[in-house]
């Protein structure tokens, strides 16, 4: 029982989680690539829409696989469970020594990037700022679970005031003279031009699993956890399809598809020569948000493998601080990964690398729901996932097109991302016949 994380994280908390990690900077610099490699608005937006299908119905299929196996740890858990420790374990290798650090690294240097936009910042103040609001969360997350619930909460109604702001203005200032608007229909594109840009949508709708590594300090997770995925994903999909429709009616179609940041330049046109200023502020709100979220999720997965004697030092990783009742080790140890990559500048590198292995990882996490019930593990007392067998088969096939796309596009890095995955297997031969 000293060793047990206290139930403290709300279903509010958690549609936070949801929510803000999903909704990053993606959105922001989205439109104008999904718009280039559909060729028509309406396309565009309907690669939006399937895009955000495919991600909420992976999401449900999980979300029952959740319900069933609340545990700590999220799809680490999961794939343990139901496929063997070594499954397992390969994930909870690349999520905690390279995925989840390198993702929150990532978050803290976007946000000194972002920064830099009020104030001039050389490379390594720029690092130092990171390294510095890396630091600030942390000790928040330590001090509480509840606390960087609190945040997390805070940070996504935040980072929403932007957009709602924006989908206001532009629906209120109405279609502007040389806007793109709606059109061009679907039958003019082709399905590899449409499967790319669905490719890009999903990129942005990435961050739903993290709220399943918190379903062992869920309050009732078998009931709310399932809720908060399908509500905070439903929500996304609205605000993409909102926000791209303003995203149409305020720019010209070239200077949409050629733009780097249309999200900012949709703010300009709206908002003045002080648009940009603000959008900019409220992506810092949404980095923030989306760095403490990731460092709040990615804790739990080191922490639950040393619980099982999986990791180096696992009795130390693994130890719940008796004062605050949080995972403080494993909060450190991945705050300590994050500042490596933040100094050594690899963590882009590193997560191009390894988007094509977790989707691996996804894919299975989907397929296990027929083998949750094959194994009769799935109470009918518990959620369960709606048209089943069909909603699964829809995030199956999502997850396969992903992989067919990304080895086609990127060969070389799809079989450098299973390299370093593959590296975990020495280490768990290790670890197993040590124990």
């Amino acid at each position: 029982m000293d060793n047990e994380l206290k139930k403290t994280v709300s279903p509010l908390q958690g549609l936070a989680l949801v929510v803000g990690m999903i909704i990053g900077s993606g959105i922001f610099l989205k439109p104008g690539i999904v718009l280039n490699a559909a060729g028509s608005t309406n396309s565009a937006l309907f690669a939006w829409i399937l895009g955000g299908i495919i991600t909420l119905a992976s999401a449900l299929s999980v979300a029952e696989i959740a319900s069933n196996l609340p545990r700590a740890g999220g799809l680490y858990a999961y794939l343990e469970e139901l496929y063997g420790p070594r499954w397992g374990f390969l994930l909870g290798w690349v999520q905690s020594i390279i995925s989840y650090p390198a993702s929150v690294a990532a978050q803290a240097i976007a946000f000194s990037v972002y920064a830099g936009y009020f104030v001039e910042l050389t490379v390594w103040q720029g690092r130092l700022l990171a390294l510095a609001v890396l630091a600030l969360l942390l000790g928040l997350n330590v001090l509480s679970t509840r606390c960087g619930g609190f945040i997390q909460v805070a940070a996504t109604i935040g980072k929403l005031v932007p957009v709602a702001a924006i989908l206001f203005m532009g629906f209120y200032k109405g279609s502007m003279p040389g806007a793109a608007g709606l059109n061009g229909g679907l039958l003019g594109t082709s399905g590899g031009a449409l499967g790319v840009a669905i490719l890009g949508t999903l990129w942005a709708y990435d961050g739903w699993i993290g709220v399943t590594n918190m379903a062992g300090e869920m309050k009732n997770p078998r009931r709310s956890l399932p809720r908060v995925i399908f509500a905070g994903i439903i929500f996304v999909i609205g605000v993409y399809a909102l926000f791209n429709i303003v995203i149409f009616r305020t720019l010209p179609a070239d200077q949409l598809a050629a733009s780097a940041t249309p999200g900012s330049d949709a703010a300009t046109a709206l908002f003045g020569k002080h648009g940009a200023a603000f959008l900019t502020a409220g992506i810092m709100v949404s980095v923030f948000g989306a760095l403490n979220g990731y460092l709040m999720t990615a804790a739990r997965v080191p922490q639950a493998m040393a619980e099982r004697g999986q990791l180096p030092l696992s009795r130390v990783i693994g130890k719940i601080n008796p004062r605050f009742g949080t995972p403080a080790n494993a909060l450190v140890m991945q705050a300590l990964l994050a500042v490596v990559y933040i100094l050594s500048g690899t963590f882009n590198t590193l997560t191009d690398l390894l988007v094509f292995v977790l989707w691996i990882f996804f894919t299975m996490g989907v397929f296990a729901v027929f083998i949750l019930r094959k194994r009769g593990l799935s109470s009918k007392e518990n959620y369960r996932v709606p048209l089943y067998p069909v909603t699964p088969i829809i995030g199956i096939a999502g997850g396969i097109f992903i992989l067919v796309s990304t080895v086609l596009e990127t060969p070389v890095r799809s079989l450098i991302g299973i390299g370093i995955t593959l590296l975990g297997l020495p280490v768990y031969a290790f670890i197993s016949r040590k124990k």
